[in-house]
């Protein structure tokens, strides 16, 4: 049944259901199996939003989707995307994996998402079956999360999301955010691909805090932008219907480029993920 325009969740977790074949014969998994030129096609749907290009978020989740399709039994520990031609919303993607190497614990592959011009994107993605090791982490300890009077509003995150600054403000700011965010409940599988679509959104604003006079909202208007690449690193399991926190900050903006990175941490201040992106910023006659 078509999801409703109107139900931007369950049109997201629509988008996460791959359609394909399955593995190309020839194909075959495991540490023995010889690796075919594109082991694995799949195709994506895309978000009904109320714009003509596709989201980044929307294809980085796609491309956990697709390379944990290839390679069952093991889950994404890390992602390396590249966006070298904008998406169209009015075509699928078509997703090819390519398994590069395949063993009893680490997989790598290389996913290209193409639409009928070409390429849109393509990431190199590395895999682990789970194991048992040393476990330790050195990171600031959480806050607690912000009280429900810090609601904030993003269109692009069909689910709850509370912050105690403003990327909206036009007056200069430090060049970092906090964002907490929790998903309806959905099942831990979804888990990596919902916050690699989640680590898309908002680096370009942290980077234009410093910024007076100049916001995120004013994109198309104060500047131009668009993600370059992207990476996400995956440290240990995690729920989204948990709180969990998106902390993040921008280091650089220089030559026509921002550059951000972050952390995404439970609420008991385990380190799950971290993230960083490159992205075109050009400024408009900004002093």
């Amino acid at each position: 049944m078509p999801t409703s325009v109107t139900d931007p969740w369950s049109d997201l977790l629509a988008c996460l259901e791959l359609d394909g074949p399955g593995p190309v014969p020839g194909g075959g998994s495991g540490a023995a199996a010889a690796p075919s030129p594109a082991a694995v096609r799949l195709t994506g749907r895309n978000q009904r939003l109320t714009y003509h290009r596709l989201f980044g978020g929307q294809l980085l989740a796609q491309f956990v989707r697709a390379a944990g399709a290839a390679c069952p039994g093991k889950a994404v520990k890390s992602l390396h995307a590249l966006f070298p031609r904008a998406g169209r919303s009015d075509e699928p993607v078509r997703y090819e994996v390519e398994r590069h190497h395949e063993g009893g614990t680490f997989a790598t592959v290389a996913v290209t998402a193409r639409q009928e011009p070409g390429v849109i994107a393509t990431a190199s993605v590395s895999l682990h079956a789970g194991e048992d090791g040393a476990d330790r982490q050195s990171v600031p300890g959480v806050p607690a999360v912000p009280g429900a009077e810090h609601e904030v509003k993003l269109d692009l995150l069909p689910w709850e999301t509370r912050s105690t600054a403003d990327l909206d403000a036009a007056a200069a700011g430090p060049p970092e955010y906090e964002l907490w965010m929790r998903t309806p409940a959905v099942g831990a599988e979804l888990a990596p691909a919902l916050a690699a679509y989640a680590t898309d959104l908002t680096l370009i604003g942290t980077a234009l805090r410093p910024l007076d006079g100049v916001s995120q909202s004013d994109a198309g208007t104060a500047f131009t932008s668009a993600v370059t690449s992207h990476s996400v690193w995956f440290h240990r399991p995690f729920r989204t219907d948990d709180w969990l926190l998106l902390r993040q900050h921008s280091p650089v903006l220089a030559h026509g480029r921002c550059f951000g990175r972050g952390d995404l941490l439970a609420a008991d201040g385990s380190l799950v993920a971290s993230y960083a992106q490159e992205a075109l910023l050009r400024l408009k006659d900004h002093s």
